[in-house]
């Protein structure tokens, strides 16, 4: 089990403006509780026992409440002075890894995958990079991600209408020196520049998991994350 867990959580939230104006996505109230709360509560059960904030917009009010609520975390914080992108916030955050491997999260989304198995997957596999697929019926939100029977992923698909496909969940396990080997950009999509460009050159593999999935990206959901929660 992979147990240090980078959570991007640097975010400017501008759909979700009408909902919460002054906060950082993450801090969004959610059944009672800053949404963070729920991902960090969520990480822990599942043998976290390392979190690295990456963050940017209002970091002070993110470090302030986790100090705060969490005083027993072992966390680090890796925050963006300028925008960098996903693969640039991760790229900065792994400094702060002290293992071989990382789990990721985004900070607005909370996915309740099995991450012991996906890590245990990701190690067993040598993978570069692990995503966590999650299965959706009519949607136009996401791509779709496509692996082949072994698990290794050949393909991802722009976002449009799909009865049916897998999704990128957003939650991933890192081989931290297949990134940093690759001397990237300061600022880059890790979505992207990096799993996109580099399928075919590095073991990028796709593990799927139906468990539940919310992202609070836009007003509905957000919505919907307060009565599921």
């Amino acid at each position: 089990m992979v147990t240090e867990c980078i959570v991007l959580a640097g975010g400017l939230g501008t759909r979700l403006r009408s909902a919460v104006p002054d906060l950082p996505k993450v801090m969004a109230p959610v059944a009672g509780k800053p949404f963070i709360d729920h991902i960090i509560a969520f990480l822990k059960e599942q043998g976290v026992k390392r979190f690295v904030f990456s963050l940017g917009y209002l970091h002070e009010i993110i470090e302030n409440h986790i100090s705060k609520t969490f005083p027993e975390l072992d966390v680090a914080y890796s925050v963006e002075t300028e925008p960098l992108g996903t693969g640039g916030a991760v790229q900065l955050a792994l400094e702060h890894i002290r293992g071989k491997h990382s789990i990721i999260v985004n900070g607005d989304t909370l996915y309740k995958a099995d991450l012991t198995r996906v890590s245990n997957y990701h190690i067993s596999e040598n993978a570069a990079c692990t995503l966590t697929l999650k299965n959706m019926r009519n949607f136009d939100r996401y791509g779709v991600v496509e692996i082949d029977h072994s698990g290794k992923v050949i393909s991802f698909k722009e976002k449009k209408f799909y009865e049916e496909g897998l999704i990128n969940g957003g939650v991933y396990v890192l081989n931290k020196q297949s990134l940093i080997s690759l001397n990237l950009p300061l600022k880059f999509s890790f979505e992207k520049e990096y799993l996109e460009q580099y399928i075919h050159r590095q073991n990028i593999c796709g593990i799927r998991d139906d468990s539940y999935f919310i992202d609070i990206g836009i007003p509905e959901d957000f919505e919907k994350a307060n009565r599921d929660l």
